[in-house]
């Protein structure tokens, strides 16, 4: 019942348009009563991303089954990967979705709070491995949005594409950059190794064992400018309870952009 929501809302909004389209002509098509639309979605919103909600989950169930050997950059780059897959097993409602969200405000602030939920599953992960580190906090915020960024401007490229070739390779790319400007360095051998064979094996097992589990070694970050002119401050008054996508509008209308 919920794929077939799904796709009687989706002819819907490409026959009629998003907006034009209620939650009663979908149940309609669907053959199904509000109650059961409602059952699955809480908002007409949600029908257009039906598979998030799973995504994230898994997403944060894969982040918690980390352990200590496995380099912290490395398994958010990992996790992003999985939203990617999401949207590569139907490369075709991928595209329809990017294209419908590209015409409707709604839609766009929807899946902005969308983006902001999956970069705070991988900053709070990087929270707990940076603890006690200098700017820990700092460095796992910066990474995660680091780690976003990079995988949106690949996929976006990739729907843009209309679903055209391996999304991967080009999210693989993107990643990578993210992964060499953060992930920690190899541990470089010692001339010492090299004496005997088994004194190089020992070595190069511990080598192994220290650049899985080392943790980086954050740069110290320039201060800003005490005389910055500080930006203009935006406060929105917003009901208790208002989803974060309608929050995202109201500040967008308020700042005036598309």
């Amino acid at each position: 019942m919920r794929d077939a929501l799904v796709a009687a809302a989706f002819r819907l909004f490409l026959e009629r348009g998003y907006e034009q389209t209620t939650v009663d002509d979908i149940v309609a098509l669907a053959g199904v009563g509000r109650r059961s639309f409602f059952r699955y979605f809480p908002s007409k919103e949600d029908v257009v991303f039906p598979d998030h909600e799973r995504c994230l989950a898994d997403m944060t169930a894969f982040l918690a089954a980390s352990g200590k050997e496995h380099e912290p950059v490395r398994r958010v780059c990992d996790a992003a990967r999985l939203v990617l897959l999401m949207y590569a097993e139907n490369p075709s409602f991928s595209v329809q979705r990017y294209r419908l969200t590209k015409q409707v405000p709604g839609l766009r602030a929807y899946e902005l709070s969308v983006v902001w939920r999956y970069e705070r599953a991988l900053a709070e992960y990087l929270r707990g491995r940076f603890t006690g580190l200098p700017d820990g906090n700092l460095h796992a915020d910066v990474i995660a949005a680091a780690v976003v960024a990079a995988h949106n401007n690949a996929l976006r490229s990739w729907l843009r594409s209309a679903g055209q070739g391996d999304a991967s390779i080009t999210v693989d790319h993107a990643l990578g950059y993210v992964q060499s400007a953060f992930g920690a360095p190899p541990t470089a051998p010692t001339a010492s190794t090299a004496s005997t064979a088994s004194t190089a094996s020992t070595a190069s097992t511990a080598s192994t064992l220290t650049a899985a589990t080392a943790r980086p070694v954050f740069p110290s970050l320039p201060m800003p400018p005490t005389d910055e002119t500080p930006d203009d401050v935006v406060v929105v008054v917003s009901r208790r309870g208002a989803p974060l996508w309608r929050v995202v509008q109201e500040i967008e209308t308020t700042l005036g952009r598309d």
